[in-house]
């Protein structure tokens, strides 16, 4: 396990993806899908049913559960990236490919839990394609960076 790939390339991980949210955000979730979110909202926590919402007081959770998850992600690439071929940057794509494939099976089993419109599911499933191919391509670059294979 090395530790230089979980710390460093998580962060670099949850960066690139938090950075990605700035875009995904507005157009995503404040605009395509406000209405679909306003019309489930007994879903939501109750901090995203305020008018305005108050995303600052769900910041914390956000912030520490992305940084939990990017950590363990890290971790699990460190273990199996020599499993991929190419470039680093490429290395980490296919890890990102990997992940999401894993993220929209884990979804489409949830949303016959759920009782969520396709749309949100698929949207949300869309956006996840788009995290962890730049979070995969980012961690597997920033990996090499600071723990070269075979190094």
């Amino acid at each position: 396990m090395n530790w230089k790939i979980i710390i460093i390339g998580g962060i670099a991980y949850y960066v690139s993806q938090f950075i990605l949210s700035f875009i995904t955000g507005p157009l995503l979730h404040e605009g395509l899908l406000d209405p679909l979110y306003q019309a489930n909202s007994q879903f939501w926590r109750p901090e995203l049913n305020q008018d305005p919402p108050d995303m600052a007081a769900l910041l914390p959770r956000w912030i520490a559960t992305g940084l939990i998850a990017s950590f363990i992600h890290a971790g699990i690439y460190g273990q199996i990236r020599g499993a991929f071929t190419g470039a680093s940057w490429q290395k980490g794509l296919k890890f990102g490919v990997v992940v999401f494939l894993i993220y929209a099976t884990v979804s489409v089993g949830w949303s016959g839990i759920f009782n969520l419109p396709d749309a949100i599911w698929g949207w949300w499933i869309a956006e996840g394609l788009l995290y962890y191919l730049l979070g995969g391509a980012v961690l597997g670059w920033v990996a090499q960076k600071v723990a070269p294979e075979g190094g």
